[in-house]
């Protein structure tokens, strides 16, 4: 236990053995193809292994092929894992149960997501008093309610008033004055409507401002939809503010698990197919990192990073990369 942990803006590999046969860590540029003895001793050098789920382990609604095979092996192996996701569009439960029901052996506690951190973070951070103005879900709503917190917003929200003048109805709408803070999830029902409010709301310097994430691709199946991030950014411009993001690449997630679970940084590895939020967080959080390329960025993206001369480019390459964790499944044999 105790192996060095490559620095930030410098990820390594192991290879050898050191004394007492334990792999010796050598540094590297980064972006490191994971394989062979290679991965072996990667794997044998953690306890805890973290997993972004959309593009990752599954696509939509299909698992990626050999991912649910790893994740069960690795935790017959005693492995500890754990499902970090940036979608706020799902409950804890309901990611439990979608996992459950595409083969994964995983329970919600293993689940950590925008939604409920987001919760955590309102009562226990921001200690909010009031009420919030949500754009977002029934399942982040669901969360914010189970913290005990009032929010209002979500939903279709009601009809546009057809006629003249309607801009200047929206702007003389009586806001809440119970709104202490304005959040910003994943929202189908998002109108032009709900973006004049929460403006509004905004103008208030004291009015939090939290979005849950700040991805702009949700990935499918059919190659992805708008995510999140658009959504926070149409909001950022109307108000004139910078959101405080919850999700990946802030470590508040990771810091959540650590409480809970007292997990050791340096015996824990980050997997995952964004360089902008999972290896970024990863890097914020001191980890290794796995970049899979059955996601949203590529290998050509992650080198680019690599070659320039900006510190802040080089906390986006990853450790490793794999074409996918189906590629680990023989390290377990």
């Amino acid at each position: 236990r105790g192996l060095p942990v490559p620095g930030r803006g410098l990820p390594g590999h192991f290879s050898g053995s050191g004394a007492g046969g334990l792999p010796t860590l050598v540094m590297s540029a980064g972006c490191v193809h994971l394989s062979g003895a290679l991965c072996s001793e990667l794997l044998a050098s953690v306890d805890t292994l973290l997993f972004d789920c959309d593009g990752v382990l599954w696509k939509g609604d299909s698992p990626i092929p050999g991912a649910v095979q790893f994740i069960n092996r690795l935790q017959e192996r005693g492995k500890r894992v754990f499902f970090l996701t940036n979608n706020s569009s799902k409950s804890r439960q309901m990611y439990g149960e979608k996992l459950h029901g595409l083969g994964f052996r995983a329970r919600p506690e293993q689940v950590y997501g925008t939604a409920p951190c987001t919760a955590l973070y309102l009562r226990q951070e921001a200690k909010l008093r009031g009420s919030v103005y949500l754009i977002g879900g029934a399942a982040l709503r669901g969360e914010l309610g189970a913290q005990g917190i009032v929010c209002s917003g979500s939903g279709p929200g009601p009809e546009l008033t057809p006629g003249p003048g309607p801009m200047q109805a929206w702007e003389a709408e009586p806001l809440d004055p119970s709104v202490g803070a304005v959040l910003i999830g994943f929202d189908e029902h998002f109108t032009y409507m709900k973006l004049c409010r929460a403006a509004r709301y905004l103008r208030d310097p004291s009015c939090i401002f939290l979005a849950t994430n700040t991805d702009t691709l949700l990935p499918t199946e059919g190659g992805g939809i708008p995510g999140t991030g658009c959504l926070v950014k149409a909001v950022e411009a109307a108000s004139n503010r910078t959101a405080h993001v919850i999700g990946k690449p802030s470590a508040f997630m990771f810091d959540c698990m650590v409480k809970e679970h007292g997990i050791d940084p340096s015996r824990t590895v980050m997997v995952g197919d964004r360089l902008d939020t999972d290896i970024l967080m990863g890097s914020n959080c001191g980890l290794r990192t796995i970049l899979t390329l059955t996601g949203v960025s590529t290998l050509e993206e992650a080198m680019a990073n690599q070659k320039s001369d900006s510190p802040d480019h080089h906390k986006l390459v990853p450790s490793y990369y794999v074409g996918s964790v189906a590629d680990l499944l023989p390290a377990l044999d």
